[in-house]
């Protein structure tokens, strides 16, 4: 059975500069899913100089292993671009895993968009070099939309069908986390950022991890 982790990306009640931090989070989680060989689907919260907060899904041989090594709270340093005369300089953000959407979702596909695109781009080595790879984007009647790209197969039939079924895991997750949150649990969850005993920290502009 494929492994499948999801996880909640979080500024909490930080200003701008925790939601930059999500941003930094996003780009190294990418990074370290693409050494891995493994599939990294987002789903944003878009808010002012950054996600308020994402949903992944890691999908692959390894995404346990992965989600284990992120989860807890993430600590950078680095002086406020966005007020240059704050004296703070200590930006956190928190890493949750949460537990899978109880059913993903039924998608027609005749209202999927499927592009077809080169598969050039992430996916290290375990990406298909000279087969063409699948965007898949879907909208809801509310407008908000979520994609999806795959470049596993060498069939682009396959593609697409695994770009359904990874879309649909996608959407799944994202609406389960939306309506939690919604809820009292979900909502005290995003305020839980730990601001002591950082798991990762990161310093300065170029979102360079301290070990």
């Amino acid at each position: 059975m494929t492994e499948k982790e999801i996880m909640l990306l979080s500024s909490g009640n930080g200003p701008g500069e925790c939601r930059q931090a999500v941003a930094h989070l996003l780009v190294r989680l990418a990074e370290e899913a693409d050494l891995l060989g493994l599939d990294l689907d987002v789903a944003e919260r878009a808010a002012p100089h950054g996600p308020a907060s994402a949903v992944i899904v890691l999908t692959g041989l390894g995404a346990a292993e992965m989600a284990r090594g992120w989860e807890g709270s993430v600590l950078w340093r680095c002086p406020s671009s966005l007020r240059p005369k704050h004296p703070r300089k200590n930006w956190f953000a928190q890493v949750f895993r949460l537990a899978p959407a109880p059913a993903a979702i039924q998608i027609d596909p005749e209202k999927v968009e499927m592009q077809a695109i080169r598969a050039g781009g992430p996916g290290g080595q375990h990406q298909n070099k000279t087969s063409s790879a699948i965007r898949a984007r879907w909208v809801d009647p509310e407008g908000r939309a979520w994609s999806v790209v795959v470049r596993d197969s060498r069939s682009q039939h396959m593609n697409r069908r695994t770009a359904l079924e990874r879309l649909s895991v996608l959407i799944s997750a994202d609406r389960a986390e939306a309506l939690a949150s919604q809820k009292t649990a979900m909502h005290d969850l995003h305020g839980q950022i730990q601001r002591g005993a950082p798991r990762r920290v990161f310093e300065g502009e170029g979102f360079r991890e301290v070990t």
